[in-house]
């Protein structure tokens, strides 16, 4: 996939975020980054659960209260007041609006959009744990390969990019996905080795057995467990270490390419952003200067190295 053509691709993203009014009060969540920067090359699919349930705007706070094993929304002010059945009910509309998308943006806390972490308290209004809002619950298990993130944690660069890069993976496996072969299955993997290198070389090992495993009779089965477990492990960003790790393994298919300065200049570069003395783009641009020069297909098919549109700058702060 060409990066550059990533406004094709779909995200979910909570009304509130995009600057609309409607919150609870009348409000809005204007995230920036969101609309400013991701919206140049993502197409952004609003949803706002409480207004499409018919809660209307102002309308009453809710919290999630658990009874029994029910959690219910309710009104904070009037906990008799429930708004579970309508919440619930417009979740399993909305989930048919999601099967496109590749990827969501919830607005954290909130008791219908909170993809973790949402306040659950007791009838008697007492804090006693954590949970998903409602709406978030319905469309993670819905889909639970989606990759999901809430708009506070972007703010990280490690999670930030972590989510990009599985949006654009998802993007692609969703693509192929319908009638999947053998082959395509291989090329995809070959494709991804080194991104997935970087997140979980154990995992990185288990799918390059699954995959030779794969055949025109099992591919089905093989193809669904391969995509769970991807997914799974590149949720968790990568470290430095891990990084480091792989951009060794990239100096190992050029060492023989290139000048012993340049493979000088290489190293220092890896150690330099290994120490965090350098973000990671540094060393990922002197690759590419070098496979310019010296090309090599079966790297420059890497998406470890195909990275994302540079105004994105997600490999700038990590």
């Amino acid at each position: 996939m060409n990066y550059n053509e990533s406004h094709s691709i779909s995200l979910g993203v909570s009304r509130c975020l995009l600057g609309e009014q409607v919150r609870f009060d009348g409000s809005h969540k204007h995230s920036r980054f969101i609309t400013q920067t991701l919206a140049q090359h993502f197409n952004l699919e609003p949803f706002c659960p409480e207004v499409e349930a018919g809660l209307g705007i102002p309308r009453k706070a809710i919290r999630l209260v658990k009874r029994g094993e029910q959690i219910n929304a309710v009104a904070v002010k009037n906990t008799d007041e429930d708004f579970t059945t309508a919440l619930k009910q417009q979740a399993q509309q909305a989930l048919s609006r999601t099967n496109y998308l590749s990827g969501f943006i919830f607005k954290k806390g909130s008791p219908s959009c909170g993809m973790e972490r949402v306040k659950l308290y007791s009838d008697d209004g007492n804090l006693i744990d954590q949970t998903h809002g409602l709406f978030a619950d319905a469309v993670m298990k819905h889909n639970p390969l989606l990759p999901c993130e809430e708009e506070g944690r972007l703010n990280d660069p490690g999670l930030r990019e972590s989510f990009i890069e599985r949006v654009y993976i998802y993007n692609q496996w969703q693509q192929i996905a319908a009638v999947i072969r053998p082959v395509d299955l291989i090329r995809f993997h070959s494709q991804h080795k080194f991104t997935l290198l970087a997140h979980n070389e154990n995992v990185y090992r288990q799918l390059g057995r699954l995959v030779a495993s794969a055949n025109r009779d099992n591919i089905g089965d093989v193809a669904n467990s391969y995509i769970a477990q991807l997914m799974q492990a590149i949720k968790k960003p990568a470290t430095a270490k891990r990084h480091t790790n792989v951009l060794m393994h990239l100096l190992g298919f050029l060492k023989t390419r290139i000048s012993v300065t340049d493979k000088h200049e290489l190293l220092d570069n890896i150690d330099q952003y290994r120490i965090g003395h350098i973000p990671l783009i540094v060393p990922l641009t002197l690759f590419h200067y070098h496979l310019k020069l010296q090309p090599l297909p079966y790297l420059s098919q890497q998406s470890y190295l195909r990275y994302y549109p540079g105004a994105l700058k997600l490999r700038n702060a990590v």
